[in-house]
C-alpha cells in the first residue's frame, strides 16, 4: 500500500539533477514532481523502491536499493484489478502466492 513502506533507501541529490523530468515520468507512485530548476522530491514515503527513477536518471541524481518494491507486484496488481501493488513475503501479497519463492520480485521466500 502506498505510504506503508516506512523508511526506504531513496536518495536524491538536487545538485546533480539536470531537470530532465524522467524521475517524475517513470515513478509509479508520484514520488517526484517537476520543478522549475530541478525535480522535487514530494512523496518520499510513497517510494516502493522499484528502481525505475535510478535506472532512468541520466545524471545519477537518484539512488535507491531496488528490490524491495517490484515491477512483478505492479504487474500482478494490474492483472488482478487491485488498486495498489504490494511486495514482500507471505501468501496473499501481490508477488508471492502458492508457497513459491519470490525471486522474480524480492529476495525473500514466500510462505
Amino acid at each position: 500500500m502506498v505510504g506503508s513502506y516506512g523508511s526506504n533507501t531513496l536518495q536524491y541529490d538536487p545538485e546533480l539533477c539536470i531537470n530532465c523530468g524522467m524521475c517524475s515520468n517513470v515513478c509509479p507512485h508520484a514520488v517526484f514532481a517537476p520543478g522549475e530548476r530541478v525535480a522535487r522530491l514530494v512523496r518520499r514515503e510513497a517510494c516502493m523502491e522499484c528502481g525505475a527513477c535510478q535506472r532512468n536518471c541520466p545524471a545519477s541524481a537518484v539512488t535507491v536499493d531496488s528490490g524491495v518494491g517490484c515491477a512483478a507486484a505492479m504487474i500482478r496488481a494490474a492483472l488482478t484489478g487491485k488498486k495498489e501493488a504490494t511486495c514482500g513475503s507471505g501468501i496473499g501479497s501481490s508477488c508471492c502466492y502458492e508457497d513459491r519463492e519470490a525471486t522474480s520480485c524480492c529476495d525473500t521466500k514466500c510462505g
